[in-house]
């Protein structure tokens, strides 16, 4: 598409926008539309699902156009990207669609082996007696961030202590609990 064109677009995008121009609707509905349409029927949607999602696309066109920012996006990509969002929405509303039964997500997972299972618990304790050498106001913030799963802002927030102050003492409790691990004779990493 030329620049020309894309400038075009974009003027009646505007006129569209501010004015409600109709004229200038039309023109981009006899642009747009075909072409939506078609690329709906590429992403395997037949022909009526496509038309009727063309249809909510230019509906959106017509009174979304001052969402529309010409310096983010072209107005094609912008209108591809709405047809496709929607496209994706009608796919998980569609109670019809048939689950494959071959899918691995939907396959059950092996249960771990003993093996596995006896050097996960001795490598918990080793951590779990590890962490009890570490000074206090480390070990709350190493609990904090790797057992409760929370941010290092979230932790600065909560104890008050400066980010900085969070991520150096993790930092400084993880490099003890390495030397801790490695000195144990075991074959830890920590990363």
């Amino acid at each position: 598409m030329s620049n020309e064109m894309k400038e075009r677009l974009v003027r009646l995008a505007v006129a569209v926008a501010e004015r409600r121009d109709e004229t200038a609707f039309a023109e981009l509905f006899d642009y747009f539309a075909p072409r939506i349409k078609s690329y709906l029927m590429r992403l395997n949607m037949d022909s009526g699902q496509a038309e009727e999602l063309t249809q909510e696309v230019m509906i959106t066109l017509w009174h979304k156009a001052s969402q529309f920012d010409s310096a983010k996006s072209s107005l094609s990509t912008w209108l591809f990207r709405i047809a496709r969002n929607r496209r994706i929405d009608v796919f998980r509303r569609d109670k019809s669609a048939l689950l494959d039964a071959d899918d691995p997500a939907l396959q059950p997972s092996q249960p771990d082996a003993a093996d596995d299972i006896v050097e996960a618990e001795e490598r918990d304790e080793r951590v779990r007696k590890a962490m009890l050498d570490l000074p206090e106001e480390q070990a709350i913030l190493v609990r904090q961030a790797f057992f409760l799963g929370r941010s290092h802002s979230q932790i600065s927030e909560d104890t008050g202590l400066p980010l900085g102050t969070v991520k150096s003492r993790i930092r400084l409790a993880f490099a003890r609990l390495r030397r801790t691990l490695e000195g144990d004779g075991g074959d830890m990493t920590l990363h």
